[in-house]
């Protein structure tokens, strides 16, 4: 294919290919020509332009199929367009040759069409410039079209169409002509034509304005002669050239009106209007013929003229562009619903025409007003329509107080006002739901008096009107969840006073069940005692039946529509009134056959209608109980079901002979009954009816084949039986489509109802499948058929197998014996119940029985297989493949398959060959590869059927049938991949555009052909690449085809190749073809194109976005009228049509595609996503809301930037977007979460406005969060503060991200301040609204939070700002405190729970924020100056007493709510013990529904409880507590006081035990049971709660009182540690643990002493012991505190350090590892947990210290060992610094000292010495690179912490002397300071047995070393620093030494540091570390000097040189002291410092 890509054709390779590749290749040429011209500089093109034209000319004879006939005259006009044009007219001239050529040939037609298609690409390309050509052009052209046929005249009307566009204006002089030739192809009798010619006369009205002015009338009747008999896209194109020539009619200005003799007239609204009625009631049979069909009585309007007329409707108003119908509207309303008024019996002469009518109307409104109109000019709309049902009310009521009974109802207005009234009426429902609340404003408008229409029109005389009413109110309750209950009272009221009415009593239950079934739609709910009172109501009605039998039917049909539609209310509710039900259910059949019979002898023909409504309605009931409650449905219920099962069966067979007594008044209500009858027993389990299931299926044969059915209502029964993608075969009506709410009246046929309310009223309660739109339930004669079909299936697949095989038998002979329309019917219904029972039996894995079942099954399908009807032929096809399925036999499955190769072999007839190779397709659909050789011969068939260009419906079912192969085949079909791949291309490139459909399936293949190739697609091999060559080359066919299925199947082809080879596709092609087609008119290609573009933008968002926005501008006109891509890119496209899409599933795609486009580019575009957000949000922003912020902030007399931020809004600029729907604004206040969301894990300074400014400034295009901080306040408050309520909840959600994430952030320009405090005004402003006594709860509960958030954040310090928003925390608290029973009746009591508990959670973290801020100030740091102590302790005391006059109130509700939440999380098996009444916040009823706010709330809650009661430290009572705390209506009596005795008083203490096992025990079954979707909030907060607790000495004494509890607790933590790897998790549950330990300390300590107290006198001996291990040392796993403690440290060690694993290393010895520094959290956990190790001896008794003290020091060493790493300057690392610190612990310990312990102890402890001691030589030869230091020390504590004995054995004392040794020899200076510092505090130990040894062995080698630093002078300060230490050292020995000796030492000392004091002279030139030196020495010996003074004196004697050094140095100090005395001071200071703080650390 390369060699096709050059600008002049390559004939040398054309000409060596075959036919199919040589069309290829031409078309692959064109492609690339088409690109290159445009690219190629216009001389070159110049240079070779003879040539090509030459090549392409003679490409007109080589029969071009239709795409490269197209392509091929697009490059004559670029080529034209860009070249010299002296030549075209020659090429013109020829293409008129070969048009007028007499060759009628098949073969030359490709030729001719080729050269019309050039003519008109030339002329719209170059336009004027061929003027003087065109009159003759268009003359030939036309005469050609006498002759041609439906190609021909096609591609004509195209081509005219072109040349208008080109010539515009100056074509005038043949628009008559082309009007006439237009005007003949509208109502071609093909189909392609007709759209093509509307086309054409589309782009005709431009310029011939007589087609809008004198012809208009006849244009508009051609339209609807057009409409008749038409397909879709003829409705849609002829409806758009009507809708368009109508506009235009009415708006168009006339050019040279008056120049002309006759002055025009305007055409009007009212006669356009008339005019496009006249179409929808009588149709196209004009004004004369319209008197003879009313004569015959027939309806003269078809249905597609109707839903044409309709489209036209729409496409008119559409046109003129909402703002013209928001002016308009009032007419258009009154016209519209005039359509179906009694002024025109025609539309609404039969039920059936008047639901098509109102069907149409309604889709005329809903496109109109639901498409065009923004929401305030909808609410302005509703208004309209309400005043047109008080006018249509006022005639109805005129009527209805006529007196007379008679003429009352007799009378025709009432009947004929219905119509309109019920569009009104759903049109209103309609509008109020998708304005949801933002219509509240409307509805609490007393003038419009909505409600009070629609309420009142209930009791109009048509069950439709009732009906639609009824839906009415449903839409307003989901819209408003606020109305729900104040409807539902209004109308229960009205029911129950007006009961001696029949239409209010018909009425009114369909407005409460309407309601109810609102409720499911609802979260917040209705009030639980509703139900009662409507099941109440329900039974009344029922009891009351009998009494009056005018009202018997409407009052039993009241009752049980009432109890269905309370069953929708879920198990919860109807749990209460089950028994009732079932009572009721019991009564309404008779007990026994016996009674049945006696009943048929008695009744009438009224009292039966009665009884089959009666018992219709509960069996009605039952099945809305099954299907709603099914966790009800215990075996016992449904034992109680059954037993009038068998009877309600009974009836059924013997309602034939009932029918026949009574006659047809019980034809409805029979039919009424079967339907109900078999719907319940769908869905109950087939097991349940097991004895009538033979009587069953003889009813339902009888009903599938009954004598008096009709009509073949196919469409509707058979699709749901096919297979989804073979549905793509049949009408594109079957497909979605936007119009589908009116084309389906069309799929059903002439005779048959479309889909209605009041066919049941059942229905309304009932969720609706699709979108949300009015439910459509069938006539009940065909719902009949379907729940038939639907049974027959289920129960004939569990009789036994004869009977089976009888009813087969018997089927087979009903279709034989009828004959005719009738035979079809019967054929219909039996093949679809078979189809049902194969499709049943499949699923369930059942077989079919026995061999002679075969034959009849057989029969029955293949008759059906060569059906004339397709829909039967498909449901044929996959019974057929079923049937193999379940007869599950190899040779029976390959008979079926020869079967079907046999007909399509011999067979002639379309409909058999269509039929069997759709089944062979099936065939390997559920039975995958049946041979290789089935499927080679599969395949040539289909290649051979697929070639019939005879028949393009043989090929479109050949080809789909291949495409299913191809997807079944899989790998195995891989050999046929390129015979296949060539025969599509051939197929494409030669089908007429006119059979779409073949084209469809040829897309099918394709795309089934690309995804068997998959990832191989990828390849670089000759033959993938050709493969991969021609997938493409097949997109780009498909792309060019002018059905929009077709191009839709490309784009899902392409997204295909995308998927698998990315590189390989065209990206920039491809967006561009997505942009251009994604407002198309088709919703099968919009999907296409978003389900692509959600692909695309999942790799390459960037990318796409830079394509569609270069495309948008390149492109020289505006892609689609609809989207604005090139300024507000292809998101700000897509946003528009998020909003403007009602499409579930494509709304959804874009959502999608928004937030992938998001994620991947929001950081980088920052200002722009948050522009677009910001548009949309303030695109309908309420000035009012705006404006009030502003004035508040007037009156606070700040007048700074934020007002100004809120209000001005650059009105000059017209927004990119008008008046968003509320759901867009929801999505773009989602939005701007997700992208503070994305910042944050993008660079830092999106969160630090000085780092932001500072990039900023740097590069203009740095772009930071930060700096929007404004917008994003702006957007949270303006959705905070809609009327949405929805929006509302988003922008408190917005508002609390923002809070929670740049609450910290400084503002640099006012230090001590954070940048949010300037919005402060803003923040409380939009809560404000959401505390007001009308917001729904959850806007209030969310409120609720944000407020905390922003208290707790700190923002705010200034007490009195905080007041505002603390001020509305209180209001809603006093709200509150009147518990349960206060709060609004509007929702469902669990509402109020969660209102409450979101307004305590709230408080619980006020209260919580305020006490961690007063802790935290209470120990302020020196640092800070003392004024900026007393400001912030000021606010943050200021916030503790905020909270303090409230906690009274706070505390006594918090424990409320927590002992609620107690009682809920009981195990279920305690249900019983609960409280009848529910809790202080729930009712038992709702406690399900509670429980999760509860979850939501209960942690923080129980912090904020702990804390409370920590602070009054579980001693102060309050005064509110006690008994006048259980008088208190929150608090229902104390938990724990069982006894029937309220008014028993208990002790504080008991209180306080209460609470603290209440506290204890949530916590404990919160961790015990941790959930995977448990919050890291909860569980910190409720570790941190138990911490709390712990804190204070009572609870800490109840804990070390009950061991037990002890270890649960311990456990429990355990497993959280195991379970959560959170650091600060861990850490919390670590600090939990050590309190616990204290516990048992503090328990341990106290018994000791009390035991002392008592056994005073005593003998000490025999103390009792106290602690774990008693006198044996035993701790038994599970009993023992300790161990359970060991467990948890063992754990967190080991996780840390895995190498303390004796079993992980593999030895119990050391192994030699490198140490290594642990994570700053981990180095945290291992500290805690060594804490804790080191307090566990004092737990313990000596026995069972003994036990435990090996594990620890094994741990405690361990953690040394491993940890020991050298760090720079000698410092000791964290944890070592923590394992030092526990040894000192344990060391110190007095049980090492204890008399029963201290042996044991002591050789343990000379182990562990031991052990250290081994550290520092190698194991294994490898040296470790332990820090000395570390080692040092822990020696060092070892000597100074045990007692004498453990370290003085000599071996012991050996090792550690030679240890000190080498260290003094280590270079390292750090290590030396430090060896001395510990060696100082050897030498100072007062036991002389410890210390002496050391001072021996190591003072000699200390001078050397002094005196070695003596001689060299040191240099720097670490030197300096060795021997001020040195020094220290030796002054110590000489305090230290006895008198004898003490005169050599300071004869040794003193030398060495006169040694270093300089005279005056040189004290001057010194450097600082020698003055330093000096002034140190200088010091030392002014304070020897005095104390030994006697020794000093001699040494001065003896050394003469000494003595005068020392007093020149004295006297040279005394000169220079003045100025040097500060500095030396301060160095000596800090030196001295330094080593203090060292030693504290751990020694």
């Amino acid at each position: 294919m390369e060699l096709a890509h050059s600008l002049l054709l390559n004939e040398g390779a054309y000409n060596q290919l075959g036919d199919v590749q040589k069309a290829e290749f031409i078309f692959d040429w064109l492609r690339y020509l088409e690109k290159l011209l445009l690219a190629t500089s216009r001389s070159d093109v110049k240079e070779k332009q003879k040539t090509l034209v030459e090549q392409l000319l003679s490409l007109l004879n080589s029969s071009p199929g239709p795409p490269t006939r197209k392509l091929l005259a697009k490059n004559l006009g670029i080529l034209y367009s860009i070249g010299d044009t002296f030549s075209v007219y020659e090429t013109i001239d020829k293409c008129n040759d070969l048009i007028r050529s007499k060759d009628d040939s098949p073969s030359y037609l490709p030729t001719k069409l080729a050269a019309v298609v050039c003519l008109g690409s030339l002329y719209k390309k170059l336009g004027r410039i061929l003027g003087n050509t065109f009159t003759d052009t268009v003359g030939n052209i036309l005469k050609a079209m006498k002759s041609a046929e439906s190609q021909g005249r096609y591609e004509i009307m195209l081509s005219l169409q072109n040349m208008l566009k080109g010539l515009g204006a100056a074509a005038t002089p043949c628009h008559r002509d082309i009007y006439k030739a237009a005007r003949s192809c509208l109502t071609d009798r093909s189909m392609a034509v007709r759209c093509a010619a509307a086309k054409c006369l589309l782009e005709l009205q431009n310029e011939a304005s007589f087609m809008w002015t004198t012809d208009l009338d006849s244009v508009a009747t051609l339209c609807f002669k057009s409409f008749e008999g038409s397909n879709y896209d003829v409705r849609i194109s002829v409806s758009k050239l009507l809708g368009t020539v109508l506009a235009k009619a009415l708006i168009s200005k006339h050019p040279g009106a008056a120049a002309s003799r006759q002055s025009i007239r305007r055409v009007s609204l009212e006669e356009v209007l008339e005019l496009l009625g006249t179409g929808f009631l009588r149709g196209s049979s004009g004004f004369l013929r319209a008197s003879g069909d009313m004569l015959k009585g027939t309806s003269s309007v078809s249905r597609d003229v109707r839903v044409g007329v309709t489209q036209a409707y729409v496409v008119f108003v559409s046109t003129l562009g909402g703002a013209w119908l928001e002016k308009n509207f009032a007419a258009f309303l009154s016209h519209i619903l005039s359509l179906v008024s009694q002024s025109h019996p025609k539309v609404t002469q039969t039920q059936i025409d008047a639901v098509c009518g109102r069907r149409c109307v309604s889709f005329i409104l809903r496109a109109t007003i639901g498409g065009l109109l923004g929401e305030k000019a909808q609410i302005a709309a509703a208004k309209d329509i309400c005043q047109a049902i008080w006018k249509l009310k006022k005639v109805v009521d005129a009527m209805m107080s006529d007196g007379n009974l008679e003429t009352r109802l007799g009378s025709t207005d009432v009947a004929a006002s219905q119509h309109m009234l019920v569009c009104a009426l759903q049109e209103l429902g309609n509008l109020i739901y998708s304005l949801g609340t933002t219509v509240a404003p409307l509805l609490q408008d007393p003038s419009a008096g909505i409600l009070d229409s629609v309420i009142s029109i209930i009791l109009h005389p048509s069950i439709s009107v009732q009906l639609a009413a009824a839906w009415c109110l449903h839409c307003i309750a989901v819209a408003l969840p606020s109305y729900l209950t104040p409807l539902l009272d209004r109308c229960l009221e009205r029911l129950t006073v007006l009961k001696s009415s029949p239409e209010a009593v018909t009425g009114f239950s369909f407005a409460v069940a309407a309601l109810l079934g609102a409720v499911k739609h609802c979260p917040l709910g209705i009030p639980h005692r509703k139900g009662k009172i409507i099941m109440t109501l329900a039974e009344d009605l029922l009891c009351s039946a009998a009494q009056n039998s005018r009202l018997s039917a409407q009052r039993t049909q009241a009752g049980w529509l009432l109890i269905a539609a309370l069953m929708t209310l879920g198990p919860a509710v109807v749990s209460h009134h089950l028994a009732r039900v079932l009572l009721l259910w019991k009564c309404v059949f008779p007990v026994s056959p016996k009674d049945l019979e006696t009943e048929k002898s008695r009744g009438d023909s009224f009292t039966w209608q009665v009884t089959l409504e009666g018992r219709a309605g509960a069996l009605c009931a039952i099945k809305s109980f099954v299907s709603h409650c099914g966790d009800l449905l215990t075996e016992e219920v449904i034992q109680r079901l059954l037993p009038p099962l068998p009877c309600a069966v009974d009836l059924l067979t013997q309602l034939s002979s009932i029918l026949k007594t009574y006659g047809s008044p019980l034809k409805t209500p029979s039919v009424v009954y079967r339907q109900r009858l078999y719907e319940l027993l769908i869905l109950l389990p087939p097991e349940t009816y097991e004895g009538n299931l033979c009587a069953i299926l003889k009813e339902l044969a009888a009903d599938l084949t009954a004598p008096d059915l009709q009509v073949a209502a196919s469409t509707f029964l058979l699709p749901p039986l096919c297979h989804q993608d073979d549905l793509l075969l049949l009408s594109p009506l079957l497909q979605e489509t936007d119009h589908r709410f009116i084309e389906e009246q069309l799929l059903l046929g002439n005779g048959i109802a479309c889909g209605s309310l009041e066919y049941d009223p059942h229905s309304i309660y009932e969720k609706d499948v699709e979108g949300y739109s009015v439910p459509k339930p069938l006539p009940p004669t065909l719902s009949v058929i379907t729940s038939a079909v639907k049974l027959f299936g289920v129960v004939c697949a569990h009789v036994e197998e004869a009977q089976r095989l009888l009813i087969f038998e018997q089927l087979l002979d009903s279709i034989k014996h009828t004959k005719g329309a009738r035979q079809q019917v019967v054929q219909l219904h039996v093949v679809s119940s078979v189809s049902s029972f194969l499709k049943y039996m499949a699923c369930s894995k059942g077989n079919l029985g026995p061999e002679e079942m075969r034959r009849p099954s057989l029969a029955l399908v293949m008759g059906a297989l060569e059906s004339p009807n397709p829909l039967l032929r498909c449901v044929a096809a996959e019974a057929w493949a079923r049937l193999a399925q379940v007869v599950d036999d190899g040779a029976f499955t390959a008979a079926l398959a020869q079967v079907s190769f046999d007909k399509l072999k011999s067979a002639r007839e379309v409909v058999t060959r269509t039929g069997h190779s759709l089944a062979l397709g099936s065939l390997y659909r559920y039975l995958g590869g049946i041979s290789s050789q089935h499927l080679n011969s599969c395949v040539g068939i289909l290649y051979t059927l697929s070639q019939d260009s005879t028949s393009p419906d043989v090929q479109t079912w050949a080809l789909h049938a291949l495409s299913l192969i191809i997807d079944s085949a899989g790998p195995l079909y891989y050999m046929h991949v390129e015979p296949t791949l060539s025969l599509i291309i051939m197929l494409l490139l030669n089908v007429p555009p006119t059979h779409a459909e073949v084209h469809q399936s040829l897309g099918r293949c394709l795309n089934a052909l690309i995804t068997t190739l998959g990832p191989e697609l990828q390849g670089n091999s000759t033959s993938l690449s050709t493969l991969r060559t021609s997938c493409l080359l097949g997109c780009a066919v498909m792309q060019d085809n002018p059905d929009c299925l077709v191009q839709a199947q490309a784009i899902s082809c392409l997204q295909q190749l995308h998927m698998f080879a990315p590189r390989h596709v065209n990206l920039s092609s491809l967006v561009s073809c997505l942009c251009v087609n994604l407002c198309s008119p088709y919703l099968l290609l919009r999907r296409a194109v978003l389900a692509c573009l959600r692909q695309l933008v999942q790799r390459e968002a960037a990318e796409v976005s830079e394509h569609a926005v270069m495309l948008a501008k390149d492109s020289r006109e505006e892609l689609t009228p609809d989207v604005n891509i090139r300024e507000v890119g292809l998101e700000g496209a897509l946003l528009t049509l998020l909003d403007k899409e009602t499409d579930q599933r494509l709304c959804h795609d874009i959502r999608e595609t928004l937030n992938h486009m998001l994620t991947s580019m929001a950081v980088d575009k920052l200002s722009f996503w948050l522009k677009l957000c910001n548009d949309v949000l303030s695109a309908s922003a309420d000035f009012t809301a705006v404006t009030c912020v502003d004035t508040m902030q007037e009156e606070e007399g700040d007048k700074g930037d934020d007002a100004s931020v809120l209000t001005t809004r650059n009105d000059d600029k017209s927004h990119s977007f008008t008046n968003p729907r509320w759901s867009t604004r929801v999505f773009a206040a989602e939005c701007v979460c997700r992208i503070i969301n994305q910042c944050e894990n993008a660079h830092s300074a999106h969160f630090d406005i000085g780092l932001a400014q500072e990039m900023k400034k740097k590069d203009s295009r740095n772009d930071f969060l930060v700096l929007h901080l404004a917008d994003l306040i702006r957007m949270a408050f303006m959705a905070a503060t809609d009327h949405s309520d929805q929006l509302r909840l988003s922008g408190l959600e917005t508002l609390l991200v923002v809070i929670r994430r740049f609450a910290t952030i400084p503002e640099p320009e006012f230090p001590g301040h954070v940048i949010l405090e300037q919005y402060q005004a803003n923040v409380g402003a939009a809560l404000r609204p959401a505390f007001t006594s009308e917001t729904p709860p959850d806007v209030t509960a969310k409120a609720c939070q944000v407020c905390s958030a922003w208290i707790a954040s700190g923002v705010v310090s200034d007490l009195n700002d905080l007041r505002r928003v603390h001020q509305l925390l209180v209001s809603s608290l006093t709200k509150i405190q009147a518990g349960k029973e206060a709060l609004s009746h509007l929702y469902n009591e669990s509402a109020s729970t969660m209102e409450i508990l979101a307004v305590l959670k709230a408080w619980a973290e006020v209260y919580i924020i305020a006490l961690e801020r007063h802790k935290n100030h209470k120990q302020p740091l020196k640092t800070c100056s003392e004024e900026s102590v007393r400001s912030g302790s000021y606010s943050s005391d200021g916030l503790l007493d905020l909270v303090h006059t409230d906690l009274g109130t706070l505390s006594r509700l918090w424990l409320a709510a927590l002992q609620d939440f107690a009682l809920l999380i009981l195990p279920s098996e305690f249900a019983s013990q609960l409280p009848v009444e529910g809790g202080a916040f729930y009712t038992a009823e709702t406690s399900e529904n509670a429980k999760l706010h509860y979850y939501n709330s209960w942690a923080l809650i129980l912090h904020a409880t702990a804390l409370w009661l920590t602070s009054t430290g579980f001693v102060v009572a309050d005064p509110d507590e006690g008994a006048s705390n259980l008088s208190r209506p929150v608090t229902p009596t104390s938990m724990c006081q069982g006894s029937s005795s309220g008014a028993t008083v208990k002790s504080p203490e008991d209180i306080y035990t209460d609470r603290f096992h209440l506290i204890l025990g949530i916590s404990v079954e919160f961790l015990c049971s941790l959930r995977s979707d448990s919050t890291m909030e909860s569980i910190t907060a409720c570790l941190h709660a138990l911490q709390a607790l712990l804190d204070v000495p009572w609870p800490r004494s109840k804990i070390g009182n009950d061991q037990d509890l002890g270890i649960e607790l311990l456990n429990v933590l355990h497993r959280v540690i195991l379970t959560r790897e959170s650091p600060s998790i861990q850490l919390a549950s670590l600090e939990v643990v050590r309190q616990i330990i204290c516990a048992a300390q503090e328990h341990v300590k106290e018994k000791r002493r009390s035991a002392e107290v008592d056994d005073g006198a005593a003998e000490k001996e025999t103390l009792p012991e106290f602690g774990e291990g008693k006198d044996t040392g035993g701790l038994v796993p599970g009993k023992s505190l300790v161990f359970a403690t060991l467990e948890l440290c063992v754990c967190i060690l080991v996780r840390q350090l895995p190498e303390l694993n004796p079993k992980l290393t593999g030895s119990s010895g050391v192994k030699a590892t490198k140490p290594q520094m642990l994570s700053e959290d981990g180095s945290r956990l291992v500290s805690a947990a060594l804490v804790i190790l080191s307090e566990l001896p004092a737990v313990c008794s000596p026995e069972g210290s003994i036990s435990i003290l090996p594990t620890i020091l094994f741990l405690t060493i361990g953690v040394l060992r491993e940890t020991a790493v050298r760090l720079p300057g000698g410092q000791l690392s964290s944890t070592v610094t923590a394992s030092l610190q526990a040894l000192k612990g344990i060391l110190s310990s007095p049980m090492a000292r204890a008399e029963k312990s201290h042996t044991a102890w002591t050789d343990l402890l000379r182990s562990a010495l031991t052990t250290v001691l081994d550290f520092w030589d190698p194991v294994d030869g490898t040296h470790q690179e332990l820090d000395e230091v570390s080692l040092l020390t822990a020696i060092t504590v070892f000597i100074l912490s045990t007692s004498p004995e453990v370290t003085t054995i000599p071996c012991l004392q050996k090792r550690c002397i030679e240890k000190f040794k080498v260290t003094l020899e280590i270079k390292d200076p750090m290590v030396q300071i430090k060896t001395y510092q510990l060696l100082l505090s050897i030498f100072q130990y007062p036991n002389p047995a410890v210390s002496y040894p050391y001072i021996y062995s190591l003072v000699s080698s200390i001078l050397e070393k002094l005196q070695e630093i003596d001689k060299r002078k040191p240099e720097d300060t670490t030197e300096l620093q060795i021997f001020q230490e040195g020094i220290k050292v030796l002054a110590s020995l000489v305090a230290v030494a006895e008198e004898q000796h003490r005169s050599q030492l300071v004869a040794c000392l003193l030398p060495i540091l006169i040694s270093f004091l300089l005279d005056e002279n040189a004290l001057g030139s010194a450097t600082s570390i020698m003055r330093n030196l000096h002034d140190f020495a200088l010091q030392n010996l002014m304070h020897i000097g005095p104390q030994y003074s006697s020794v000093f004196k001699s040494v001065m004697a003896s050394s003469p040189a000494l003595k005068a050094r020392l007093e020149a140095a004295v006297k040279g100090n005394q000169e220079s002291v003045k100025v040097r005395m500060p500095t030396s001071k301060h160095t000596k200071h800090s030196g001295k410092n330094s080593s203090i703080q060292l030693k504290t650390n751990f020694l």
